[in-house]
């Protein structure tokens, strides 16, 4: 990201600043964690990643390639299959098993091997439950879930936001330590949204965002 302003507009006209002039740069293969309050700007920094909205002024570049360049089409096609996400209420699909809702993440990516689906919830402890429905599981069952349909296309970059914000801090532990220890076996880049404190301390690098600017801190203890 390079000079990043995201401003909105009301109804009335009044303008409200949700990114100022942000400039960031994530290595491959890092694990970082944007901490702040909510409306702080954490969403609006994952949604223009994602490239579901865009700047008002500056360039944003995913996996190497210029988001505004790409076009509509393309900026969809990246998030196929370059793009995983985690949320905070799961958003699996409740009329598709287990196995279907991570199957059809690697269908949109154009792929159809069904053993990575298998595998990929293997690697979260959830292969004996593939035939069950979304809700059939609990809370964190369902966000183990979640992570098998981010990596099973094996994404250069995850975007996670708040995805411990619907868990108890136990199964909050529990799925962050999955999460970080996943993309440190699979080489990738892991940016998570959050307010809690406890995702802090399982990421290389802490930025801090207040109202709309953002800031490198040296630990989890100066958030």
């Amino acid at each position: 990201m390079n000079k990043v302003w995201k401003v909105y507009r009301d109804d009335s006209g009044k303008e409200f600043t949700a990114l100022r002039d942000l400039t960031l740069k994530i290595p491959s293969g890092k694990l970082v964690a944007v901490f702040g309050k909510s409306g702080s700007g954490k969403t609006t920094l994952l949604n223009l990643l994602a490239g579901l909205d865009r700047p008002t002024r500056g360039s944003i570049a995913v996996d190497g390639q210029n988001l505004d360049e790409l076009g509509e089409a393309g900026r969809t096609m990246i998030r196929r299959t370059r793009l995983g996400f985690v949320f905070q209420f799961f958003n699996l699909l409740p009329t598709l098993t287990v196995f279907e809702n991570v199957f059809l993440s690697l269908e949109l990516a154009g792929q159809t091997e069904k053993y990575y689906a298998y595998s990929a919830l293997e690697a979260v402890g959830l292969a004996d439950k593939h035939k069950r429905f979304p809700d059939e599981l609990s809370g964190g069952e369902q966000q183990r879930v979640a992570i098998a349909r981010a990596i099973v296309k094996k994404p250069a970059i995850i975007l996670a936001d708040e995805p411990t914000g619907n868990l108890d801090s136990q199964t909050g532990n529990r799925i962050l330590e999955l999460l970080t220890d996943t993309c440190k076996k699979q080489g990738t880049t892991l940016l998570m949204a959050t307010h809690s404190q406890q995702t802090c301390r399982f990421v290389d690098t802490l930025l801090r965002i207040t109202d709309g600017v953002v800031q490198e801190v040296d630990s989890s203890s100066e958030v």
